[in-house]
């Protein structure tokens, strides 16, 4: 059975090489590049892919399910542009390929890469991924830029992990922080949502004990300095959606 990798990318010139040399086993490779100002295309046109240029839609989801519908082969790998497929899991892959299947999807297992280490404890490894599926039968539901792919059928999962490479440092991690608790402020704000003093304290109380149990109780000190600040900035996140759920509220009253 063939296998397509699909890929979404907006301005990855320093990940998206090593991807892309992942993947050369694959049967072919549908490249979607959302409006990038730097090398990210120039450099996918030298793996061979299959290139196409869509707007860079704030929910990534929906390029996703477009780079779908251009697949051709039995099968969809879904990957992100700073994502990894290691030898282990690409043969996994293959020898799964040459049996006979009855699942329609599968699970991965993500390693996490953070600041330059893999986190492999408070919650964060195995990072299950439904990444690999038969054309045709799954798709996102393309309503938030957090949600799950969803696949018709029986699901499996797979030995072998596959890595992600989201953070080379502090300030992307920033950039990325700002990015997606925007996004969330104003999605909760569309669907209804409206800031209070007594939820914002509720956010923060029930944000403290995830914290604490994530470094703490799942052991996420074990990980160093990463183990912390992965715990804490999930910690700062759910305070800055807060943040900027207010602001969004005051600026709409102000018109």
């Amino acid at each position: 059975m063939t296998i397509s990798a699909c890929i979404t990318a907006f301005n990855e010139e320093l990940n998206i090489q090593k991807t892309l040399k992942s993947l050369n086993w694959v049967n072919e490779i549908i490249f979607v590049d959302c409006e990038s100002s730097d090398r990210t295309a120039e450099i996918a046109q030298k793996y061979n892919c299959k290139i196409f240029s869509q707007p860079n839609n704030s929910n990534l989801n929906v390029n996703k399910n477009f780079g779908f519908s251009k697949a051709s082969s039995d099968w969809i790998l879904c990957l992100d542009a700073d994502e990894v497929i290691p030898q282990e899991l690409k043969l996994e892959i293959q020898a799964l390929m040459k049996k006979s299947i009855v699942e329609h999807g599968f699970f991965l297992k993500r390693k996490n890469n953070y600041f330059g280490k893999f986190l492999m404890h408070g919650g964060n490894y195995p990072d299950k991924q439904l990444r690999l599926f038969r054309n045709g039968f799954g798709k996102f539901p393309a309503k938030h830029v957090h949600e799950r792919l969803k696949v018709q059928g029986k699901i499996g999962i797979l030995t072998e992990p596959f890595e992600h490479y989201p953070y080379r440092d502090i300030k992307q991690y920033v950039e990325k922080l700002n990015f997606y608790t925007t996004f969330e402020s104003v999605y909760r704000y569309n669907g209804g949502q409206r800031f209070s003093a007594n939820n914002f304290f509720m956010v923060l109380f029930s944000a403290f004990i995830r914290f604490l149990r994530r470094y703490f109780f799942k052991l996420g000190f074990l990980d160093g300095f990463q183990g912390f600040a992965a715990a804490f900035f999930d910690y700062v996140s759910q305070m800055l959606i807060q943040i900027k759920l207010w602001e969004v509220c005051r600026n709409d009253r102000n018109g």
